[in-house]
């Protein structure tokens, strides 16, 4: 093991000396966005080394919480790099093959967590999908997830404050989180913007901004106004960051880029007073220290979701108001690299939200990772 690193350590110690497509440009119009490329290969490479070692004879993951970590794991290693033919990641996908259901969904037996796993197969699935071996399965999950999407056929029409999103099943409250991950795997599954199940998610998204806007006239509305998102406005509203003093639902980091990658996925411009609010919301809490508002409590969940809103938005560099400037990729990539045990494994130091499970973890790392490869840009 040691030898390996080792070896992965000199191999690109040599590429960034003499030239590689990641190395440092050498020409002064070119600019080395994220983080060194050695460290990143190395870091990458001890992560999926874990993943390989902590798979179950079955191929699962953690297989105790059904099969969403196994998901979650195969689509990390597939964005890592590594293809459906992998031994690892074949194992992985026939044991999450194996909770496909004839009516399209992709869960465990009696599970209350329906949306959530058909959401997280098709994601990995998707991921998969080069050959098309998944298209009927992934047109068939599709189908379901709009079934048990909370609109009309639920007996909540517009009017209702859960019309359009997803909850865990189809008896369960809607909230971002879960609307967020259907949002994602329509879009990956090949859903267009303006798709009637994507149009109706994004009311939902709409109204657990803390944003007055032609879409949000909700009583939370004004409260907060600061543009960040919270985790619902069914049932009453909740946000797990708490209330102010007169009842509203304060923001926080993780929720408010769910909220920013989910309008952008729905079609969303960038010049819309939503995404702008969500962005400067953004500026303001920007940290890789902890989850704003929520401290270790899903730090990782929120490094995942920052990662893939920023792709999102498309811009190498987020700027605080102070007119500080990061390089969002190496910044993210840098902390993951500190953070990262001497087993290759990545744990959170709060139990909340499975993130002590170092398996589910450790994907959580490599998919942020995989938004963070170094490039090098030309100036103009």
């Amino acid at each position: 093991m040691v030898h390996k690193i080792l070896q992965l350590a000199l191999t690109f110690g040599l590429m960034l000396r003499f030239g590689s497509g990641f190395a440092l440009a050498a020409a002064d119009e070119n600019q080395q966005i994220g983080p060194a490329s050695a460290a990143y290969q190395l870091t990458v490479s001890r992560g999926l080394e874990y993943l390989q070692q902590a798979q179950s004879k079955d191929g699962s993951y953690s297989s105790q919480a059904g099969p969403g970590v196994t998901a979650i794991v195969a689509t990390a290693m597939l964005r890592s790099g590594r293809t459906p033919s992998d031994p690892h990641v074949a194992k992985a996908l026939k044991y999450v093959e194996g909770f496909i259901h004839d009516d399209g969904g992709i869960y465990a037996p009696d599970s209350r967590y329906q949306n959530y796993e058909t959401s997280l197969a098709m994601l990995c699935f998707s991921a998969a999908n080069g050959d098309g071996r998944y298209h009927e399965t992934l047109r068939k999950a599709e189908a379901f997830d709009k079934k048990i999407q909370w609109d009309d056929d639920e007996g909540h029409d517009k009017a209702s404050m859960s019309y359009g999103g997803a909850g865990y099943g189809s008896h369960s409250r809607p909230d971002l989180s879960n609307t967020s991950f259907l949002i994602e795997a329509l879009r990956a599954a090949g859903a267009s913007e303006d798709d009637p199940a994507l149009r109706k998610a994004l009311v939902f998204v709409s109204r657990c901004q803390n944003l007055e806007s032609p879409g949000n006239t909700t009583e939370f509305a004004a409260k907060v106004n600061d543009g960040g998102f919270y985790y619902t406005i069914a049932g009453g509203g909740s946000s797990q960051a708490g209330t102010t003093a007169d009842g509203g639902l304060r923001s926080y980091g993780s929720m408010t880029y769910a909220g920013l990658k989910s309008m952008i996925f729905c079609g969303v411009g960038q010049d819309d007073p939503r995404v702008k609010a969500a962005y400067e919301w953004a500026r303001k809490h920007y940290t890789l220290a902890e989850n704003p508002g929520m401290g270790a409590d899903g730090m990782f969940y929120y490094f995942h979701t920052f990662a893939k809103a920023l792709d999102a938005v498309g811009d190498d560099t987020i700027e605080e108001p102070n007119g500080t400037a990061h390089d969002w990729r190496r910044e993210l990539a840098e902390r993951l690299f500190e953070l990262q045990k001497k087993d290759g494994s990545w744990v959170n130091t709060s139990e909340r939200w499975l993130e002590a499970d170092p398996n589910l973890v450790t994907a959580y790392s490599l998919l942020a990772l995989s938004y963070c490869e170094p490039k090098v840009v030309t100036q103009p």
